[in-house]
């Protein structure tokens, strides 16, 4: 979302009584590469570019490709084949070993409201999910449908003009439930489709106020993330404090859930040092929708807090109650606030993720999980 945010930022600084602008995206990665399937580039045709479309290799080729695509008004799909360096034709030898196919497509702003970055901006202001169907393939004498966005998962869109409706529906439904973008094929491979998922940043409430907060909220900004700082102590939310924090909330620790937001693209974090306090929220965020709870402090003390509510009689959810990141962070050798900071946002990174944060000379086979087109 971060890479989303500075692509809107560039697009409403552009003058389209003198520019043009193209978008290219990642639709398909066949091997290894450096980006993934939707990877995203906006491209100016005076030179001026963000977001990247791979670590550097592609980027100048592209641009080349952009402003034909805004010569013509059409879009089109650029194969970049990486599997030999030395015979690599754009005189790079990019190391990647793979093949990346780039949709390349020009944008008018007449129709801006029916465009992606429409969407994107709807989802970075609202933090909602969307996905987003698009015909990057067909042959000339196709007329169903080019574009199609989603804003719910339970939206039904209704009657679909395409030749194998009902596949494409089943996929759309699985990248509603997979998170994961795809690049389909049908009618006998002469069409294309790319199914993309948009998902807002992080929302990251850290409650507490103390000297460690700094950090996390810093380095949560560098994601890109949402952080939301908030304590019950007017003395500990002084928003100098925090400069990086997009909110900083004086909150009763009795009402959190009445007065702040809760998705499954949530992570709460509570570093508050103090006993009680975090009793009380962590009451509170057993019972709602948060995607990801953490914890400061050795385990021995979310074990007290276990055996508390068990002797006053008070029950949670068992399997809410494993979900607990308590103590909270990966094992980095973390002992400073920075470190600290380090090993709580590694966890959430992999927390949403459904990765394990293990390093990746222990895994086996590729880096990134392989994406069947069929």
């Amino acid at each position: 979302m971060k890479e989303i945010r500075k692509i809107i930022e560039l697009y409403q600084q552009i003058d389209f009584s003198q520019r043009k602008v193209a978008l290219a995206t990642v639709v398909r990665v066949e091997g290894s590469s450096y980006r993934r399937p939707g990877a995203k580039m906006l491209i100016t045709d005076d030179g001026r570019w963000v977001g990247a479309i791979s670590g550097g290799c592609l980027e100048g080729d592209a641009l080349r490709k952009a402003r034909q695509v805004m010569l013509d008004g059409k879009p089109m799909i650029v194969t970049y084949d990486t599997m030999n360096d030395d015979a690599n034709s754009l005189g790079v030898g990019l190391g990647c070993n793979g093949i990346i196919d780039v949709f390349i497509e020009p944008i008018d702003p007449d129709y801006f409201q029916e465009h992606s970055l429409y969407f994107w901006k709807q989802c970075a202001t609202n933090r909602s999910a969307f996905i987003e169907i698009k015909i990057v393939k067909a042959p000339e004498s196709y007329t169903g449908i080019r574009h199609l966005i989603l804003t719910d998962s339970d939206a039904d869109p209704g009657f679909i003009n395409f030749p194998e409706e009902e596949q494409l529906r089943q996929a759309m439904n699985q990248t509603w439930q997979s998170g994961k973008s795809q690049l389909l094929t049908y009618v006998s491979d002469t069409i294309e489709v790319f199914i993309e998922s948009i998902q807002p940043e992080i929302q990251l409430i850290i409650f507490g106020g103390g000297y460690d907060v700094p950090p996390l909220v810093e380095m949560a900004k560098v994601l890109g993330w949402h952080v939301t700082v908030t304590e019950d102590c007017i003395a500990h939310v002084a928003p100098k404090r925090f400069p990086g924090a997009d909110a900083v909330l004086l909150v009763d620790r009795n009402n959190i859930l009445s007065e702040l937001s809760f998705t499954e693209r949530t992570a709460a974090v509570l570093m508050s040092h103090g006993y009680k306090y975090d009793k009380a929220i962590l009451e509170q965020l057993l019972v709602s929708n948060v995607g990801y709870i953490g914890m400061l402090g050795p385990r021995k003390r979310y074990e007290k807090m276990l055996g508390e509510w068990e002797e006053s009689d008070k029950t949670f959810d068992d399997n809410r109650l494993t979900e607990v990141h308590s103590p909270i962070g990966l094992e980095i050798g973390a002992e400073t606030p920075d470190e600290i900071a380090l090993a709580i946002v590694s966890e959430i990174q992999a927390h949403f993720h459904n990765k394990l944060g293990t390093p990746l000379r222990f895994k086996q086979g590729p880096i990134h999980e392989r994406i069947l087109n069929g």
